[in-house]
């Protein structure tokens, strides 16, 4: 038999044009996301769920991370976490994201730049914002109570 009746015959076997054949098994996981994601916008009522969850998520982490900003530790980076999260689902925060992004990574350049006395200051200056914080929120005196200096009421907070 001829190279082309070989392949014919091939063709023939294969599985008639009108057949959808399966997806394959092994999907990536953001395949996966986005078929549940547009299975989630097909439902109306499951959708506006969806995305008042996703929400009240990223507003709690963006409230936390704004927060966290002053003390040390990843203050920054939970606010875009939390910007990330809200991006998912509203342009608005994209936008937001990406503006925010883009100033942070300016105002850390210009900080770079400057004189060892210019980040003194502003350490100082990080570094009074975190006490007047703690202040207000009551934690040194709290911890004076706990070493028995209860009697030292300046450092009671205004507010609790």
């Amino acid at each position: 038999m001829s190279e082309s009746g070989e392949q014919s015959t091939a063709t023939a076997q294969q599985a008639p044009p009108d057949t959808v054949t399966p997806p394959p098994r092994h999907r990536t996981f953001r395949t996966r996301l986005r078929h549940f994601r547009a299975r989630v916008r097909a439902k109306p009522k499951t959708n506006k769920a969806w995305r008042l969850g996703i929400g009240v998520l990223g507003t709690i982490v963006l409230i936390l991370g704004v927060i966290a900003i002053p003390y040390p530790g990843p203050g920054w980076l939970i606010v875009f976490a939390g910007l990330g999260i809200l991006a998912t689902e509203f342009a608005w925060a994209g936008r937001l994201l990406r503006f925010a992004r883009r100033h942070y990574d300016r105002w850390m350049a210009w900080v770079g730049r400057q004189h060892v006395i210019v980040k003194c200051l502003l350490g100082l200056l990080t570094c009074a914002v975190v006490l007047a914080t703690l202040w207000l929120l009551g934690a040194p005196y709290l911890v004076a109570k706990l070493v028995g200096l209860g009697h030292w009421t300046w450092l009671q907070s205004p507010f609790v």
